[in-house]
């Protein structure tokens, strides 16, 4: 008669992943759950939910995900399907891709920059917003 429905595959969502301050990993990172790094990674991040770059963090690759806050330092190519926030203590060389981009005065953002075009809604997919494209 009642019957539960299945939990979507996003039930990590409200938990975070750590890595912590000393502990460097070498290869490629791919989570759904929020993420942060106050360690070093030497390799690419792939999340479906958010990366945050805490101030001792350091990053050496290629980063996608949803959104992602960076105090730390950065250098490859970010890809941000939505904000990504730049705090004063930051350091980003490389390239980005964002469709929001928040630059706090005194962060380093050494970098090549494209916006994502905001993509309208599409009466035809009932209301539903197609993937936003590069500019």
């Amino acid at each position: 008669m009642f019957q539960k429905s299945p939990k979507p595959s996003t039930d990590v969502l409200g938990k975070t992943n750590r890595i912590v301050e000393g502990t460097v990993i070498t290869g490629d990172i791919v989570s759904q759950a929020d993420f942060r790094l106050d360690g070093e990674l030497i390799g690419n991040f792939t999340s479906s939910g958010k990366i945050v770059i805490g101030q001792k963090g350091k990053v050496k690759g290629d980063i996608s995900c949803q959104n992602a806050d960076v105090e730390g330092e950065f250098a490859g190519t970010l890809k941000v399907e939505e904000t990504l926030n730049v705090k004063q203590t930051a350091r980003i060389e490389g390239e980005v891709i964002t469709g929001k981009l928040s630059v706090e005065p005194g962060a380093k953002f050494t970098a090549t920059c494209k916006m994502l075009r905001e993509v309208k809604e599409d009466p035809k997919n009932n209301g539903t917003k197609p993937k936003p494209k590069e500019a």
